[in-house]
């Protein structure tokens, strides 16, 4: 049952290396499910970590594509809807992309990546996303705050990405300040500038933009059209206002109207925690899809039905995080969110002291076993 450290080969838009989790401190602070996990590595654990991860892998072929809007006319004509990954930075990286594939995940999204860094820095392309062949479809997230660094980012991961998306919804204090974000619903023109400005220069990309709702809901009507007449193909709408709290309600009329105002598919984000959570979603906004954050970091396999996660997925989950180079400090955590229900206060104990692979490995053999 031991599982070892093979490397397949995994495709950056830069130089291309193993995958790697966040080091640079621009992307310590984007938004997350979890706040706390704005975290700097310790100074041994970067130095190790760079050594493991330092080879060079060749160049690979480029990644097959899936044309993600004949997905949701697909999943129309079934009667059914698209079953999304938020973006969610320092997690929704390759390994846990390629677990919830396995379990009824149609679409993922990368982390939040900034663009301008992205565009920038040959560190950053190595590190802020890597792929697999069979990581498809997969939609690119961009913070920007100008056109021109949305469409070079994204032309510079055309060849390993399924779609290109413009974040307008972190509503973090520092993405406000930084004008991205959330920001950005204050400026539609900026939002219809990058999509006609990638529109041009990579058409071939699915262009898609992740908003929330204004308190005026006409304003978040228009910039959805606006959006969508300079090229958006999908809307992807988080029932909430910015000001507004995760543990506030979602605005199920809001995103309803919003799916009946244009003629794009429309995914609705917002408390998806459970796979009746996301039918009841559907029949609340008539949305085309529903998109998950934090239920699937609990449950990776809620679209596939389970009330908690199975004992083999988090087990599959850390090979395919020993396999990806993912750093065993994310691996940890995201094992820590699949157990937290099925494991008892004194085992959550036992296990978070198991914070390097061996200990988690020996773990999983001594539990696994059992089931």
């Amino acid at each position: 049952m031991t599982m070892t450290a093979t490397s397949p080969p995994l495709t950056s838009p830069g130089t291309l290396r193993p995958a790697t989790d966040d080091t640079l401190q621009s992307y310590l602070h984007a938004e997350t499910a979890d706040d706390s996990w704005n975290h700097e590595w310790p100074e041994e654990e970067q130095d190790i970590f760079s050594r493991l991860t330092a080879g060079v892998l060749p160049p690979q072929p480029e990644c097959p594509r899936t044309d993600i809007i004949k997905l949701f006319e697909l999943k129309r004509e079934q009667g059914d809807y698209a079953k999304v990954c938020a973006p969610m930075v320092r997690y929704s990286k390759v390994a846990f992309r390629e677990l919830i594939r396995s379990y009824n995940v149609d679409i993922c999204y990368t982390p939040m990546i900034l663009a301008n860094v992205f565009r920038a820095s040959e560190f950053a392309r190595n590190t802020e996303y890597t792929t697999l062949p069979t990581d498809t479809p997969v939609v690119l997230q961009l913070a920007a705050s100008n056109a021109d660094d949305f469409a070079e980012a994204a032309v510079i991961a055309s060849r390993a990405i399924d779609a290109v998306d413009i974040n307008c919804g972190c509503p973090q204090r520092w993405a406000y300040k930084e004008q991205i974000g959330s920001y950005l619903m204050e400026r539609p023109d900026i939002i219809a500038d990058m999509m006609a400005t990638v529109r041009r220069r990579a058409p071939e990309l699915t262009r898609t933009v992740k908003i929330r709702i204004n308190p005026d809901l006409k304003d978040t009507v228009e910039l959805a059209r606006r959006a969508i007449a300079a090229g958006a193909q999908l809307i992807t709408v988080h029932g909430r206002t910015r000001m507004q709290k995760s543990t506030e309600p979602v605005d199920y009329d809001a995103i309803k109207l919003i799916k009946e105002s244009v003629d794009v598919p429309v995914v609705a984000n917002g408390n998806i925690f459970t796979l009746q959570d996301s039918h009841d979603t559907v029949a609340k906004t008539g949305c085309d899809g529903v998109m998950a954050a934090r239920g699937l970091l609990e449950n990776p396999c809620l679209f596939a039905g389970h009330p908690v996660t199975p004992w083999e997925a988090a087990h599959k989950y850390l090979g395919l995080a020993i396999s990806t180079g993912t750093h065993p400090f994310v691996a940890h955590h995201h094992l820590m969110f699949m157990l937290e229900k099925r494991l008892g206060a004194w085992e959550r104990r036992r296990f978070h002291v198991c914070n390097s692979f061996p200990a988690m490995q020996e773990y999983f053999e001594e539990h696994f076993a059992e089931c």
